[in-house]
Order: structure tokens, then C-alpha cells, then sequence
């Protein structure tokens, strides 16, 4: 057996593989940076497997089993970091996976402008300088009932400036059970101390009265606070302070009220099926001063923070210095104003966003694109699969509607040949890579948010994957 150090020279050098005749198509396929660093990293895995102690035969080290090596590490690498996965969750509003899909017509109107210079802040019609919120605005007031708006890069900084204009250095008074932690640790608290103000807690975890909002307004005060409290429900022996009683309140003391309601509804679930999630039309019609949510979550848009309400108020916010420090690009207008126009005419956003359409699919479509995705399984992965369809329930996600399950269909897989995580990490690993989800050592395909358009694709995959496992 010879010594480790003679195993180490027996690996060919980086220029002798760069040299050798197989290796042309590879440095014609990718820029040769690339697959230089390709064989480095090949080169460093045998390396570190001979100094791990394993004995690596001849064949091993030759130049027909480097270069397929090589060759599959820089596919690996030329691949981009961010790329589209197949969401088979369940969970439709998936933070992980990028939250809402966006529909075609925005994707052409983004490509469209991005791809030219454009009017973002050039008034066309008195050919000067005009403002990139004009795009928007008029539409989201239109949408929302409003007398103003603005956006800005997420909800978060929607709070953030919102309570920076209103509040810095005063206080802000907020019911204790509404202090709500989302996901990525983004507590309310911690937003409030970040901009500026002090926060004046009041009631107690569960219950709320409006005396607590009467007796904690001093002269510091600012402004009142209610946030929705999207991600959880308190149940029981609880009292929340409704938002027409908190407008009263707010009236009898002169002070502005703000109302953070995360996910952005702007339509009526129930018409779906699903439990009633207050509007932001609700919120602004209800008197709330300045309204804050979300564009990628129930608005089925681009990642955005929308405020909405009193001119006066979005008059201040617009000229917080804050507000050049979280303005969005021209991509984001571009996709909002797609949405808002969509919105406008509620049953057709219903059929052309994918998040609501997804959240309205009724159960016998989704049997129906389950038995399809197992015909096409079954078809391409023979008998690797024991392949199956079962009732089970998705997930709205993304903080909205926690207790509300959605009845779905899934496409069940299981196989002796390996096991669950090793066919979960397969899906994975592929591409595009699916993404499903575990129970009873089975993988499971939830076909609520896969579209009609990645069934041929997902069963594609399980082919491959079948055949590797056999």
C-alpha cells in the first residue's frame, strides 16, 4: 500500500487537467474562472479524503473520473444562489420560499420597464421632476378609500417610519396583548424603541378596556396604537379594544390613531370560505389615521409596505427624511401598480393572483390536479413509488389566519429502497428543486400550491429521483 504522501502526488496537478482534451467542452460551456475553481474543489475533496485514511484506487484519481467530477461541481456552481423551487408545502403566503407568486402580467410589465429608462420621477405631462409615488397612489387610495398613501421596502419600515413621524421622542400607547412578535423576531417593541418613541404599555396579556387607553394618555402622549394580531389568537376570558372604539378615543384627545394590520386584506375572505380578516377599506373608513400593511402577503404582490390615510398625516411622512432611507425602485412600482389595477375589479384578481387564487381553489380541484400529478408520478417512476392521494389541510401562512385550515389533496410517496429524508432531500436537491413536506414516513406533495404549469415538472423529477434510487 503506498504512503499517504505518495497517494497525495498521484493527484494529477490543476494544468494537466486544464490541459486535457475532455475538459475543452467544459471550458467552452463556462467562463474558465469557474471551472478553475471547480477543480480546486475537486482537487481539495481527494486530498482530504486520502488524509481522512481512505485508500483511493488508481482509477479514482485519473483523468476519467476527475473530470465528470469537475464537470458536475461546475454545473453545481454556475447555477444562481436565488432560483425558483416548486412550493409542494401547502403553506401559500411561504416567507421561506419568497411569499406570493406573482402573476405573468406583472413579470412583463417589470421586464418592460426595467429593461428601459422610465418616468420614475419625471412628471411626462409638465416635463419636470415629479415623484416616483405618483404611480401608485391614486390607485391605492382608489383601492383603500383613503385621502393618501405611500410605499416603502416592507411593513416593517411602514411601522417604523409611520411611528417616527407621529411619535419621535414622545410616547405611544399599544395594548399589551397586541405586543406580538412575527416571524424572523420582529417584535413590536423593538420597531417602537427604533423609532424614536416611547412605548406606554396598557391593559393586561388578555384583556384590554378603554378606560386603559383613557387613563394613560398624558401630555407626552403622541399618538394610539392597535395592531392586528395576525399570526395567533387569544381565546377565552379576553377583551380587546374594538377600532371604532379606539377612533372615539383617539377623537376625544386630539391624538392621531395608527393601526398596523400586517398581512394587507383588501378583500372579503368569506367569500372563499374562509373567516373574516378586517380590510384596510374597513380601517380607513372606520376613521383610523394612518394604516400600515404589507404588499406581499393577502395583497398577493411584490415585497412592499403600504401606508394609507389622512393626507395631513402622509404629507408628514413623505417628508421624513426616513422615508428617502426606505423608498422602493422602480421594479416594485412597476409590480405594485399591476396589483392595485387587478384589484380594482375583485373577482378578476381573484382569478389572476396566485395567491388568491390559490387560497379559493375549491377541494374538487385540488383532487383533481392530485389524481393528475399521481397519473404522471406513476407514469414516469413506475413501481419505485408506493403512490398515493390523501385528504389533508394547508396553511395560509405568512402570519395570516393562524387557525385556519384549508382542506387539501395530496400526492403521498414512499419507496423501500430508501429512506423518507433521503427521497425528501432528493426532491431537494433537484432541479428545480420541489420542496414538500414529512409525516408518517411518508413525502408528501401538497398540489395547493403547485401549479397546473409545474405538475409536468414535479413528476419529472420523481422519475429522475426513482431512477437514481433503484
Amino acid at each position: 500500500m503506498k504512503s499517504q504522501l505518495h497517494r497525495l502526488r498521484d493527484i494529477p496537478a490543476v494544468d494537466t487537467i486544464l490541459n486535457a482534451p475532455d475538459l475543452a467542452p467544459l471550458l467552452k460551456a463556462h467562463p474558465r474562472w469557474l471551472v478553475v475553481d471547480a477543480v480546486h474543489g475537486v482537487l481539495a475533496s481527494l486530498r482530504q479524503e486520502i488524509r481522512a485514511g481512505r485508500d483511493l484506487a488508481a482509477e479514482e484519481m485519473s483523468l476519467a473520473t476527475i473530470i465528470p467530477r469537475v464537470a458536475k461541481t461546475a454545473s453545481e456552481m454556475g447555477r444562481y444562489h436565488l432560483r425558483p423551487v416548486v412550493n409542494a408545502t401547502g403553506v401559500v403566503i411561504h416567507t421561506n420560499l419568497g411569499r406570493a407568486v406573482l402573476p405573468e402580467e406583472v413579470l412583463q410589465q417589470v421586464m418592460r420597464v426595467a429593461s428601459h429608462y422610465s418616468n420614475l420621477e419625471y412628471d411626462l405631462a409638465k416635463g419636470t421632476r415629479g415623484t416616483r409615488y405618483a404611480h401608485v397612489e391614486d390607485l391605492l387610495c382608489r383601492l383603500c378609500g383613503s385621502e393618501a398613501a405611500l410605499v416603502v421596502n416592507n411593513n416593517a419600515g411602514a411601522v417604523l417610519l409611520g411611528l417616527n413621524t407621529l411619535a419621535e421622542g414622545r410616547e405611544v400607547i399599544v395594548s399589551r396583548g397586541q405586543l406580538v412578535e412575527i416571524g424572523g423576531s420582529f417584535r413590536i417593541p423593538d420597531v417602537m424603541k427604533k423609532s424614536g418613541c416611547h412605548l406606554v404599555e396598557v391593559g393586561t396579556t388578555n384583556k384590554t378596556h378603554p378606560r386603559d387607553y383613557r387613563n394613560a394618555i398624558g401630555e407626552q402622549t403622541a399618538a394610539l396604537l392597535k395592531v392586528h394580531m395576525s399570526n395567533f389568537e387569544m381565546r377565552g376570558f379576553t377583551r380587546e379594544v374594538s377600532r371604532r372604539e379606539m377612533v372615539s378615543i383617539a377623537g376625544e384627545a386630539g391624538l392621531p390613531l395608527m393601526e398596523d394590520l400586517g398581512s394587507g386584506n383588501l378583500v372579503d375572505l368569506s367569500t372563499f370560505g374562509l373567516p373574516a380578516e378586517p380590510t384596510v377599506q374597513e380601517s380607513v373608513r372606520d376613521g383610523v389615521h394612518l394604516v400600515t400593511f404589507s404588499g406581499d402577503k393577502l395583497l398577493g404582490g411584490p415585497q412592499a409596505g403600504i401606508l394609507v390615510g389622512k393626507k395631513a398625516i402622509l404629507d408628514r411622512v413623505k417628508k421624513n427624511p426616513m422615508t428617502r432611507a426606505l423608498r422602493v425602485d422602480k421594479m416594485t412600482l412597476a409590480a405594485l401598480e399591476v396589483i392595485a389595477r387587478m384589484f380594482l375589479d375583485p373577482p378578476d384578481a381573484q382569478r389572476r393572483i396566485p395567491t388568491l387564487r390559490m387560497l379559493s381553489t375549491p377541494p374538487s380541484a385540488l383532487t383533481a390536479r392530485a389524481e393528475n400529478l399521481a397519473r404522471r408520478i406513476q407514469s414516469l417512476a413506475g413501481d419505485a413509488f408506493a403512490v398515493d392521494i390523501m385528504e389533508d389541510l394547508s396553511q395560509v401562512g405568512g402570519g395570516a389566519l393562524p387557525e385556519t385550515p384549508l382542506p387539501t389533496c395530496l400526492v403521498s410517496l414512499s419507496t423501500s429502497r430508501i429512506s423518507v429524508n433521503s427521497l425528501e432531500e432528493a426532491f431537494r436537491a433537484a432541479d428545480p428543486p420541489v420542496i414538500g413536506r414529512i409525516r408518517h414516513d411518508r413525502f408528501l406533495l401538497d398540489v395547493r400550491t403547485i401549479q397546473d404549469e409545474e405538475l409536468e415538472t414535479v413528476a419529472r423529477v420523481a422519475g429522475e429521483v426513482a431512477a437514481r434510487a433503484s
